[in-house]
């Protein structure tokens, strides 16, 4: 088996190739190249681990036929196109966890140096200065702190805020109140949070949603003396207006390791009273460069040589140690996903993955990603658990996720639904040996076939010599049969047969299958 291939393009640390290479890739390590030295070179890669510098375009992506992942050694992924990368079902990962500390770490001691204004102080002490009393700081004791983002770092500033005799209150859409209770915080809206704040530090990523966040409007109208602290991404407020209330002293004191445009060798704010800034170093420590980078290599190495999923920004996770036990029930979604898409016809509005047994105890997110990856190649043939989500979003697809409890006929059952013009299809599958995929349900009517290779699929009517016309002619026609598959609603009413052959067909030969006394559909289907 050929070893997965993977590109390191800018620099981390060594160790990051030496975990690839343990782990079963080949790689190599080329950094500070041009776009178009990129271009040139992406093709031969499986995998691409990069930080900040290498941009991931959709030049680069389209050059990037080989590709399966790329890794971000860090946080932020506004380098790389993601909607493009998982229109392409290339996996993006990040490392959200490896320079957490260091990152809240910086914004508390940037929150120490607004409160006692250091960087000034140390600069006219150094000029032979001793201007005590031009520098009356403020206690962080007792101060409210308000949180814009209460995730993962969000989390850690929170804590060691606390540690420090500080109000903690925070906004975040998605911060549940059970959440709040355990950290220790208040949750409030974000105009709250402005108006009874000391102090904000800023832990979002930039979306269209949150860019400008911090707008003139909120800045104007914040309690008066606020200070302000961005150690998360650049273009989270509007540097103009942040200016403008530095220098009214509606706003006390703001610090910023971050910028809308980066490097910032120019900015309105450098010349602004009461501004500390420092070059992006929120990830600036030993300890994180390294973290990241062994992280970084972990993940994508699971992913390409086990398929485990960790960290994924496009994809539902699925560990390494997942991976091994949801593959055969991902199998088996993939092969009733495919089938559904097959035979369904018409406009699809829904289509409905419900879990039964021993299935409904697994993660169902990677079993929903393989059915619609099947089912979505009735649409394209360039289709992965990737990329399968967003096209169905883009068709407007409805698709729901059910987990029963219960247990039926079977130890383990996937049911996949589709609404159509006709009413809803279903079609339903286990596993045997609890690794080998099974069909054994067609619209209501009970089969057992394996999905594999050439078949063709008969609805007909259940009378005598039915199967012999269908063999005979398959027969004249050199198609030799693999498996017959048989089921039927009740004797002499609709049945179904679903056949395995050694060759596809072509059209001349099912229209001949279609004119077969009792046929009321025939179709052949690949899998």
């Amino acid at each position: 088996m050929t070893k997965p291939k993977v590109l390191i393009s800018d620099k981390m640390d060594p160790n990051a190739a030496r975990i690839f290479e343990e782990r079963g890739c080949d790689v190599d390590v080329i950094t500070g190249e041009t776009p178009e030295e990129l271009i040139a070179r992406i093709g031969d890669y499986h995998g691409l681990a990069i930080r900040s510098s290498t941009k991931v375009t959709p030049a680069v992506l389209d050059a990037a036929t080989n590709l399966k992942v790329i890794g971000r050694a860090g946080i932020g992924v506004d380098n790389v196109d993601i909607p493009y990368a998982s229109g392409k079902g290339v996996v993006v990962m990040n490392t959200p966890f490896g320079n957490s500390i260091t990152t809240a770490e910086h914004a508390i001691a940037m929150i120490m140096a607004l409160a006692r204004q250091i960087p000034d102080a140390n600069v006219r002490t150094k000029n032979g200065e001793w201007p005590k009393k031009d520098f009356m700081g403020v206690e962080v004791t007792g101060k409210t702190l308000g949180l814009i983002g209460a995730g993962n770092i969000g989390s850690i500033v929170a804590s060691r805020a606390l540690g420090l005799k500080m109000k903690v209150i925070a906004y975040d859409p998605f911060l549940t109140e059970d959440r709040a209770v355990e950290m220790g915080v208040e949750k409030v809206d974000l105009d709250t949070l402005l108006s009874r704040a000391d102090f904000v530090t800023m832990h979002t990523p930039l979306t269209d949603e949150t860019r400008n966040i911090l707008s003139r409007d909120r800045l104007e109208n914040a309690k008066p003396g606020i200070r302000i602290v961005n150690c998360a991404r650049g273009g989270l407020i509007d540097e103009v207006a942040l200016k403008d209330c530095l220098e009214s002293g509606q706003v006390a004191g703001a610090a910023l390791d971050v910028f809308a445009e980066e490097p910032a060798k120019e900015s309105p704010l450098f010349d602004a009273p009461n501004f500390i800034c420092t070059p992006h170093l929120g990830a600036s420590t030993t300890e994180a460069q390294v973290n990241v980078a062994l992280q970084v290599a972990e993940q994508m190495a699971d992913y390409l040589v086990n398929g485990g999923v960790t960290n994924a920004l496009n994809m539902p996770s699925l560990s390494a140690e997942e991976a091994p036990k949801l593959k055969p029930y991902m199998a088996l979604a993939e092969k009733l996903g495919s089938l559904v898409g097959q035979l369904a016809h018409g406009n699809l509005t829904k289509i409905s993955i419900e879990r039964e047994g021993a299935a409904a105890a697994l993660n169902g997110k990677p079993i929903t990603g393989a059915v619609l990856a099947g089912f979505m190649r009735r649409y394209s043939d360039t289709v992965n658990m990737v990329n399968a989500p967003y096209l169905a979003k883009e068709r407007g697809l409805e698709v729901a996720e059910i987990r029963q409890s219960r247990e039926g006929a079977f130890n383990t059952l996937i049911r996949v639904t589709v609404e159509t013009e006709a009413g809803p299809r279903s079609v339903a599958g286990t596993l045997f040996g609890n690794e080998a995929p099974r069909l054994v349900e067609m619209f209501g009517i009970g089969i057992e076939a394996e999905l594999d290779g050439h078949m063709l699929y008969v609805v007909n009517d259940d009378k005598p010599g039915f199967i012999g016309r269908i063999g005979t002619l398959l027969g004249d026609n050199g198609i030799n049969i693999g498996t017959f598959n048989l089921g039927r609603r009740d004797a002499g009413g609709e049945a179904v047969l679903l056949l395995s052959l050694d060759e596809g067909l072509n059209d001349d030969v099912i229209a001949k299958v279609q004119q077969v006394e009792g046929v009321n559909l025939a179709k052949a289907l690949v899998f």
